[in-house]
């Protein structure tokens, strides 16, 4: 498995174990990938969805009983069913869990932004050939979508190598 870290945030990933596999990195220019985006089921995309909102909101980490409460109107799941969830996107990697009394709290590894051009590059690693997806892709954007592409690219290209 790749490496991955979000370009351009402040969070350095240097040694990071996800689920199984450790990975190395570093802000400066290493890529940490996310665990396997295949492994998400329907429940713990919702669940992460409600941490990423709170993150979003500054609201930072959330207990199980305060991702229940989120579901709530969406859900009627039982308290264990949440804490359960919770448990497995942190084995997978894609929550870190602190202590806060009693509780654990959880928060995402990488922002909702990181999760999708993870699946973007899953998707990529699929295809025969890379290039003419790329290109088929870069052709099928909106004016304005292209427009970010060609932001994003020019600063990585003005990036120092390393």
């Amino acid at each position: 498995m790749a490496p991955f870290v979000e370009r351009g945030n402040d969070h350095d990933v240097r040694n990071t174990t996800f689920g199984s596999t450790t990975c190395s990195g570093a802000k400066s220019g290493g890529r940490v990938r996310l665990p396997p985006v295949k492994g998400l089921g329907e429940l713990e995309r919702t669940v992460m969805e409600v941490l990423w909102a709170r993150v979003d909101a500054g609201q930072g980490a959330a207990t199980a009983r305060e991702v229940g409460r989120a579901l709530a109107n969406e859900r009627d799941l039982a308290h264990t069913t949440v804490m359960t969830v919770l448990d497995r996107l942190a084995k997978k990697g894609f929550l870190q869990r602190e202590r806060d009394g009693r509780a654990w709290r959880y928060r995402p590894v990488a922002s909702r932004a990181s999760y999708v051009a993870e699946l973007m590059l899953g998707a990529l690693d699929l295809t025969g050939d890379r290039n003419a997806a790329l290109a088929h892709f870069a052709r099928s954007v909106s004016g304005d979508e292209a427009e970010v592409l060609r932001r994003a690219l020019d600063d990585l290209m003005k990036r120092p190598p390393g």
